[in-house]
């Protein structure tokens, strides 16, 4: 028995020896990062620490060029939307969706105005100047909100920039509305704007996790392992909107109650990569096409990997005897 208990002890440090020394050859995990995403609430919910590899964040205005860093093999993970995605895709580079997310009931995109301008719905955009990223997610539902109400992309006049410079236009008068999303849309709505669309109920408003399938090749057990923690940052921000909503703040610098509101009122359910999701992006690659904005038809069907639709579940990879940090 006694026997029996040293082997039992030997086995532990051998298996534990290895794992680290397993952990040590991981290669780095290079994620590509938005303004008040994945890496805000990866830090806010703990999941940064102890993590068996390095992360190393590279920070992005916008999913537009975040999709030009993934397409170029800068980064090798990111997170962006539907509609922007269908622009990475168009390159014809190997990228994969290998996790989606859906954000209920929260204001994350919308069409604002001025505070004291005359537009009331979304007819009175005929004639009128918005300004949104092109090929973005504020993009997208500009063209759905247009088509809803019976006009077309030709009846506005579109001003493409980035929101950095978006905000500034739409406040000097130079622009009528612009269409945007979180926190930018917490932003703007704190500095006297209004929403004249909300995009819940035009927009799937679901979040795509993308990797280069480079990546998916040669860092796999990093991704799944990723994907995993992101699955628990998302449980916790669902459980802690209070802590979830601070994070957010420290990051853009608002009053924590800006971003209050819509932390208590959003609920993150992961959605698995099916058919049906398949589906609905496709949907969004046609009326891209049919607009004009992308000069080919794209075909999205490769643009997933439904083999990660198990990675959200079980246990992390084993974490090293310290944390190997982040940057």
């Amino acid at each position: 028995m006694r026997n029996a208990s040293y082997l039992q002890l030997a086995l532990a440090g051998l298996l534990s020896w290895s794992g680290v020394a397993w952990a040590q050859d991981l290669q780095p995990l290079r994620v590509a990062n938005q303004k008040s995403g994945i890496r805000l609430l990866l830090e806010a919910a703990g999941e940064l620490e102890r993590v068996p590899y390095s992360i190393q964040f590279s920070e992005f205005p916008a999913a537009a060029p975040l999709g030009e860093a993934l397409n170029a093999g800068a980064v090798d993970v990111g997170g962006l939307g539907d509609a922007p995605y269908v622009f990475a895709l168009g390159t014809g580079a190997p990228l994969k969706v290998i996790s989606i997310v859906h954000a209920a009931g929260r204001l994350s995109t919308a069409i604002v105005v001025p505070k004291d301008s005359p537009l009331q719905n979304v007819a009175d955009l005929k004639g009128k100047r918005i300004v949104t990223g092109r090929g973005s997610i504020g993009h997208f539902l500009a063209l759905k909100a247009l088509r809803g109400a019976g006009l077309q992309s030709s009846d506005v006049q579109f001003i493409h920039l980035l929101p950095s410079d978006a905000r500034g236009v739409l406040e000097s008068g130079g622009a009528d509305a612009w269409s945007t999303w979180d926190p930018y849309t917490a932003i703007a709505i704190t500095q006297g704007a209004r929403v004249l669309v909300n995009g819940s109920q035009l927009l799937s408003n679901n979040s795509y996790l993308a990797a280069t399938g480079q990546a998916i090749e040669s860092k796999r057990p990093q991704l799944e392992d990723f994907v995993k923690r992101l699955e628990r940052a998302y449980r916790w921000a669902n459980r802690h909107p209070d802590a979830y909503a601070a994070a957010q703040s420290r990051v853009t610098g608002l009053p924590r109650e800006t971003h209050l509101e819509s932390a208590r009122n959003t609920r993150f359910q992961r959605v698995p990569i099916d058919d049906a999701v398949i589906e609905g992006l496709q949907a969004t690659a046609d009326l891209y096409f049919e607009e004009g904005i992308t000069g080919k038809r794209i075909d999205v069907s490769q643009g997933f990997d439904k083999r990660f639709n198990e990675a959200a579940d079980g246990p992390l990879l084993p974490a090293p005897s310290q944390a190997s940090g982040h940057r």
